[in-house]
């Protein structure tokens, strides 16, 4: 009896955390586009950036959260005609902590800003001029902010851009922007869960 007791609480807070409006979680699928002329190449594009957000707090009309994604980009240098066969795949790490206005005169948007850390890990295969790169990999990682905003489609479901930046910690390159800084543009849809 108890253990059936417990189950149906366990069930009806299940139920309540999932379809209510004010949901704490959300995940997203979003599409990454390199902006702005950067060390990552004019070959590279992005594949996928899924995320997760959870809002802890909330001091009216300012919600306060933290944030984790992660992106994989790819670069195909082949694609360019030149005598470098490789290919580097990229996956970043973003945490950030971040805050999203809701605001009722705009119920339906919700611009946000964050500010956190982004990992960056850069996985090569392939050859350039003969010379064999496969297993060669490099990490780097900087502080990177964020910007943007999300519309709510329904009650779950939501739209969003934004725009991220990356100054990356690199001490063995010249310290100009080409070298240090990645701008992502993401679009994409999320789920309040």
């Amino acid at each position: 009896m108890q253990h059936g007791l417990l189950f149906g609480f366990l069930v009806l807070f299940t139920l309540n955390s999932v379809f209510s409006q004010n949901s704490k979680f959300s995940v997203e699928a979003n599409y990454p586009i390199i902006i702005d002329d950067n060390f990552l190449g004019k070959d590279s594009y992005g594949i996928i950036d899924l995320g997760l957000k959870y809002r802890f707090a909330e001091v009216n009309p300012v919600k306060i959260g933290v944030s984790l994604n992660g992106s994989v980009l790819i670069d195909n240098s082949n694609q360019n005609g030149f005598r470098q066969d490789y290919l580097m795949t990229t996956y970043i790490i973003q945490t950030k902590i971040f805050t999203e206005l809701d605001l009722e005169t705009i119920d339906k948007f919700h611009p946000f800003l964050g500010l956190g850390y982004t990992f960056m890990n850069f996985q090569l295969s392939g050859s350039n001029n003969g010379m064999d790169l496969s297993g060669e990999s490099e990490k780097l990682s900087g502080i990177g902010f964020n910007f943007g905003v999300a519309y709510d489609i329904s009650d779950k479901i939501f739209a969003q851009v934004q725009y991220d930046f990356t100054r990356l910690n690199v001490d063995d390159v010249p310290d100009i922007k080409f070298n240090r800084n990645v701008n992502l543009l993401k679009i994409g849809i999320g789920l309040k869960i």
